[in-house]
């Protein structure tokens, strides 16, 4: 591996982290105890040309970059002189097809997109089927790739065929199919690389130890060339140094190290600071997930959840995915808002106006766009139980906010259940709703955990950085440099005795809730399609 020395004998060497998620890029620049010293955020569009589609402008992504660089140059006057290293994170499993060049041949379609959720149903199903899998299929995803697509389209696998049946003039055209980090990393270098963690999402790839790489079979199976995938490196490899070209245009110099870095959920995952086998880490943004590093692969099919291969070394990273976390405070906002009014509040102050929890407050299940884990289940929906006249906005407020944490209490006792697991640490939250001491005080007393949060927007940065940091000397490793960082600034939550007896109660209803409506859900949902199909 090459070390790349501080640019100056004496100053103190930054890394330039850029994390590219769904309605913009945060861009820092990190010291080397991992600190971030600046920080700014750049949006960019999202384009619905049809009902389920997603799309984003690859160019758009480049020129949000360029911009934030500009405001960080601001901020960091002496920014070029001292950089040692450029490193992207970023949403993952879209699609972007490209030629030989790397020029995007239609925009990209990003991991919102479900069109391709009837393509997916063909790919992976047929006779004999076990829960719409076909069991040959499933068995060769689960032992080669430790999982497989899943069947509302928003994985790989399905939109690179849609692409192809759909779209033939464009596919005959491609020679790469690239995930968003991936192709950000071509355009600041030429080169076509991903790594594992992306890799392992197209269920295209082999994840079985010692055989690690993009496996011909799972190709074949699927149809898809292997030539037109990127070459998998480890996510702390220095892909090369900026080009000429993104050098002008992000002024910064040329030459500068970029490296491969990673999806935003690994970065995220570093950046939480749970690094040790079995620790265990909270992401709670629009969505949210239970996540943590494992020695070997883990795998369950009946609560959805898997390990999938990690940026570093093929490391296994489990997460376990909820649908729906701070969607449902941004939509219980929306409902709440006088008709006609634009929403000023930020989302922090809005949670902040919960009020004194009560015992009679009415008890909300989150499943307002289905659930993937601990039970994958587009069927499922959300609601209110217990409501009265005197119920008003902040009993709904504090019901929002105790059913989402409810809900991370079960996948966290079901992952919690996994060989090696260790519940004495700290647990580690992050993401948006972290910044909420509310929201992150509601998760200790709900799982009798102390939570500790650190930088919860800027996870996915901090753990960026630590991917350059092998390269810039700073640490042996990624894991060395989280181990070593600094967390002067971390906020501890510690469980109220009182508050953990009233969610043993909230607790023991949400379980029985969920054990008596999951089945009235399945027949609501069976008889809505009866009534469609007879053109109701």
């Amino acid at each position: 591996m090459n070390v790349f020395p501080a640019p100056g004998r004496g100053e103190t060497t930054y890394v330039l982290t850029a994390d590219f998620g769904t309605g913009g890029v945060k861009a820092g620049v990190v010291d080397r105890t991992l600190t971030p010293i600046a920080v700014t955020v750049e949006p960019y569009g999202l384009s619905r040309p049809a009902p389920m589609w997603a799309e984003q402008r690859p160019g758009d992504w480049w020129s949000a970059l360029a911009r934030a660089v500009a405001d960080l140059r601001e901020q960091v006057p002496d920014l070029a002189a001292r950089l040692g290293a450029v490193a992207f994170s970023a949403q993952m499993c879209g699609v972007v097809a490209t030629d030989a060049t790397g020029h995007p041949l239609r925009p990209a379609i990003i991991w919102l997109d479900k069109r391709a959720a009837e393509t997916t149903r063909r790919l992976i199903g047929g006779f004999p089927e076990y829960h719409g899998y076909n069991v040959a299929r499933a068995v060769t995803w689960l032992r080669i790739a430790n999982g497989g697509p899943s069947k509302n389209g928003m994985d790989p696998p399905g939109k690179m065929v849609w692409l192809r049946d759909h779209e033939p003039e464009v596919w005959a055209a491609t020679r790469r199919l690239l995930d968003v980090r991936d192709w950000l990393v071509h355009r600041a270098t030429g080169r076509f690389v991903t790594t594992a963690d992306s890799a392992n999402l197209t269920w295209l790839m082999d994840t079985r130890p010692g055989r690690e790489g993009w496996s011909e079979r799972l190709c074949r199976m699927i149809g898809i060339p292997i030539d037109r995938l990127p070459e998998i490196v480890d996510g702390t490899t220095v892909v090369g140094g900026l080009t000429a070209r993104a050098a002008a245009e992000l002024d910064l110099p040329a030459g500068l190290p970029v490296i491969a870095g990673s999806g935003d959920v690994a970065a995220t995952a570093l950046g939480s600071g749970a690094v040790e086998d079995g620790e265990l880490h909270v992401y709670a943004g629009t969505s949210s997930w239970v996540g943590g590093f494992f020695p070997d692969r883990r795998v369950s099919a009946r609560h959805s959840y898997a390990t999938v291969a990690g940026p570093v070394g093929f490391r296994p990273l489990l997460i376990a995915s909820q649908e729906t976390c701070g969607a449902a405070f941004h939509w219980l906002q929306d409902m709440l808002a006088p008709p006609g009014s634009s929403l000023e509040d930020d989302i922090g102050d809005f949670l902040d106006a919960a009020g004194r929890r009560e015992l009679d407050d009415p008890l909300f299940l989150p499943w307002l766009a289905g659930e993937r884990c601990p039970i994958d289940d587009a069927r499922l929906r959300g609601g209110f139980l217990g409501l009265r006249l005197g119920h008003g906005r902040q009993a709904m407020i504090r019901a929002v906010i105790d059913g989402t944490v409810l809900n991370l209490r079960w996948t966290l006792e079901v992952v919690g259940r996994e060989r090696g697991v260790r519940a004495d640490p700290p647990l580690p939250l992050v993401g948006g709703a972290a910044q909420n001491s509310g929201f992150a005080q509601t998760l200790a007393d709900a799982t009798g955990r102390t939570v500790v949060v650190s930088t919860p927007r800027f996870a996915g940065l901090v753990g960026t950085a630590a991917l350059a940091a092998p390269a810039l000397g700073w640490a042996t490793d990624p894991f060395a440099a989280v181990r070593a960082a600094a967390r002067g600034d971390l906020r501890e939550f510690r469980p109220d005795p009182r508050e953990q007896r009233f969610f043993e109660l909230r607790w023991a209803e949400f379980s029985a809730a969920r054990r008596r409506l999951i089945p009235w859900m399945h027949r609501r949902h069976d008889a809505m399609k009866l009534l469609g199909g007879r053109g109701r």
